[in-house]
């Protein structure tokens, strides 16, 4: 095995000053995170029904299967990118940057396929599922990456905030990609907009991996890693779900997973069946082409983005949420109101809400990824342990299986309630009032009810920058070598409250074995 110097000079494990353009290099991936889930939430379900030869019920069921394989394959992943560091792999190209580095060519292969017309259910299942796959290979590793660059709250943030802005780039640019080659005409149109997805995707994904790097090799991590384990493939199922079981310990995580799960779960559900209202429940010429319109008003996310940036650091995670809620269910109100009162100009009007819906949409997806970083640190004190890939997994299979709920939801949804899935030629058919009523329910009442949930929630959240600075104090005093019983009374409260544990159980003692600590 190399040394731990042979380890450290490595160009992967070797940190550098965070300037705009390294930060740039990291959150460009998630113009291809932002953008593939869009895809998910708001085009597969109507490419699937309306040019793939499914009905809509099997459309959803596609989606859902496939999103759920993927959240389970997803389990093994993050604990993985945790103990990939044992491989020579791992140690040349780095535990979390060799999943990146072999994402893509696996993408430029597979995501292209996925946007052939008239497929049918099986070819759909098992391409979608391979997509998938390869999209968790990358996506988890990459959600680590925050809090391997850097301790600094600031500087995280200005990670997730570009992050973040480039995400909004994406969900503008999957809808105004397909938006602009379906206007040529061309009877490809879908597959040459995939095939564009993967090279843009690709090269995202590669400029990460360049510009990027991991937490220092230093002899303690060395020595940590090192402590852990080597399990058979029964053993590491058995240990990754108890590990993931221990996350729910973490009272902040508990919150923070809730809020995201139900905020993102909601805006799925209003993403999927836009195109279907536009469509079918106001009267719109070419309610196709405006659907995704709308989609790309997801623009208004960019200098929203850039405004949240700041205030995440001045006024915290709280403001935000409440600002994007409150803006969210505005514009939910307001399109069932245009349904039931059918004023004029409703093309504007549909305009001007969704310009509303999308400042809000982009608080949402802003604001949970950028407090992601610091809930390790909250799990750090309870375990004395480096476990970001674990929580990653966990948020990742929790926002798969959501969002595969989300989708099925309104698939079985528009089936019920007597939704006609238009036939080969693509064309819309006559549906009845009933279904017509399902998709306005659909698209205004259940996101209302989930993004609700997720605004109660977040008013009981209290990890911010003031209470993250006093934790990171107390971890960084405690590996020190200090004492629990030193602990100053601010530092208890904060390590109280944010854990949701009392403070003697945090911080394994002297001599105590870890893994008993994280699973008391």
């Amino acid at each position: 095995m190399s040394t731990t110097k042979d380890l450290t000079t490595a160009r992967v494990y070797t940190a550098r000053p965070i300037t705009l353009a390294r930060s740039l290099g990291f959150g460009v991936l998630d113009f291809m995170g932002g953008g593939w889930n869009t895809i998910v939430g708001g085009l597969m379900l109507y490419f699937f029904t309306t040019y793939g030869g499914v009905s809509v019920g099997e459309s959803a069921t596609i989606l859902f299967v496939a999103r759920i394989v993927d959240a389970v394959a997803s389990l093994l992943i993050g604990p993985a990118t945790d103990n990939f560091y044992r491989t020579r792999l791992g140690r040349r190209f780095g535990r979390r940057h060799f999943f990146l580095l072999v994402g893509v060519p696996a993408l430029l292969v597979v995501f292209p396929l996925l946007w052939v017309s008239g497929g049918g259910f099986w070819y759909y299942l098992v391409v979608y599922l391979a997509v998938e796959i390869v999209m968790a290979f990358i996506l988890i590793p990459w959600e680590t990456l925050p809090t391997e660059m850097t301790d600094d709250y600031t500087q995280r943030t200005k990670l997730s905030s570009t992050r973040m802005f480039l995400s909004a780039t994406g969900t503008f640019v999957v809808f105004f990609v397909p938006a602009m080659v379906k206007e040529t005409g061309n009877p490809h149109a879908f597959t040459i907009t995939g095939t564009i997805f993967a090279v843009l995707f690709g090269a995202a994904v590669l400029t990460t991996y360049l510009t990027t790097w991991e937490r220092e090799l230093t002899p303690e991590l060395v020595a940590e890693l090192d402590a852990r384990p080597r399990l058979t493939a029964r053993e590491a199922v058995a240990t990754t779900l108890r590990d993931f079981g221990s996350t729910f310990r973490n009272a902040s995580f508990r919150k923070h997973l809730t809020i995201y799960l139900f905020s993102f779960t909601g805006k799925d559900v209003y993403a999927s069946a836009l195109t279907f209202f536009t469509v079918y429940a106001v009267t719109i010429p070419d309610g196709e082409q405006m659907g995704f319109i709308l989609q790309t008003l997801s623009i208004v996310g960019l200098p929203v983005t850039v405004v949240a940036g700041f205030l995440m650091v001045r006024k915290g995670p709280r403001f935000l949420w409440a600002t994007s809620y409150s803006l969210i269910l505005l514009s939910l109100v307001a399109t069932g109101a245009i349904y039931l009162l059918r004023p004029g100009a409703v093309v504007v009007l549909l305009v001007v809400v969704n310009v509303v819906y999308q400042a809000g949409r982009a608080l949402l997806e802003f604001t949970p990824w950028n407090v992601f970083p610091f809930i390790p640190d909250v799990d750090r004190v309870m375990t004395g342990k480096d476990r970001a890939g674990i929580y990653a997994a966990v948020m990742t299979f929790g926002r798969k299986s959501t969002g595969a709920l989300a989708t099925l939801l309104v698939g079985w949804l528009l089936e019920l309630g007597g939704f006609v899935s238009p036939g080969s030629d693509g064309e819309p058919v006559a549906q009845t009032a009933g279904a017509l009523h399902t998709v306005v329910l659909v698209t205004v009442l259940a996101p209302a009810v989930l993004i609700l949930v997720a605004f109660v929630v977040s008013r009981l959240f209290r990890l911010d920058a003031a209470s993250h600075a006093v934790l990171r104090a107390e971890i960084d005093r405690l590996e020190a070598g200090g004492a629990k019983a030193d602990a100053a009374p601010e530092a208890r409260a904060v390590a109280e409250q944010l854990t949701g544990r009392p403070y003697d159980e945090l911080w394994p003692a002297e001599g105590a074995d870890a893994k008993a600590a994280v699973l008391v």
